[in-house]
């Protein structure tokens, strides 16, 4: 019986040693400076954005008569898409002008594209969009319209000012905007006094 103490004490005795051996090596892995992270997910691109259509009437006195001015905005599928500075896709516009008299006669109307300003744009925008088109003020020969031509993204403030005339006999004059909208006070008061 005592052989047989020996043995089951030795036994547990490597029982015990061969756990401790096996925790041992299970909690005493190797360091390592790899870090393991997972490849992050593309970001779907959006769809083709529109800017969103309008449309303006206005009234305004010319020529000593009442004209009309309807003004109206809609996205157009088939010209060549505008994207904005994160390259997103815009659908490009077409601006539609038509000015009536007084007796409801048009005296005027023409659908103008981003193509009809071009030339006075330069290539900075020429994956921009036509913006806008809308009423300034009149003298006694044009109708006078700021137009803008740039980034598609509502959010963006880039693009280029334009001055678009509508003279009397109907033809359209189209430059660059080089004067700032605001005035100081000097420059008003010299316009008072001249």
């Amino acid at each position: 019986m005592k052989t047989r103490r020996i043995i089951t004490r030795t036994f547990a005795a490597s029982a015990i040693f061969v756990a401790m051996a096996l925790w041992t090596a299970c909690t005493s892995k190797p360091k390592s400076n790899d870090i393991i992270a997972r490849k992050p997910a593309k970001a779907a691109p959006k769809p083709t954005q529109t800017m969103g259509d309008y449309s303006q009437n206005r009234t305004v006195n010319w020529l000593g008569s009442a004209y009309t001015l309807c003004v109206e905005r809609k996205a157009d599928k088939d010209l060549q898409l505008a994207k904005d500075e994160s390259g997103n896709k815009y659908y490009d516009n077409r601006i539609k002008l038509v000015i009536r008299r007084s007796d409801d006669s048009e005296f005027f109307n023409r659908t103008f594209s981003k193509a009809d300003f071009t030339e006075y744009v330069g290539n900075d925008y020429k994956d921009g969009a036509l913006l806008g088109i809308v009423f300034d003020h009149a003298d006694a020969n044009n109708l006078y319209f700021a137009a803008s031509v740039g980034s598609p993204d509502k959010m963006s403030d880039n693009y280029v000012p334009l001055v678009m005339t509508v003279t009397r006999l109907g033809a359209v004059k189209i430059k660059q905007d080089t004067k700032l909208d605001t005035t100081s006070d000097e420059d008003a008061e010299e316009a008072v006094e001249e």
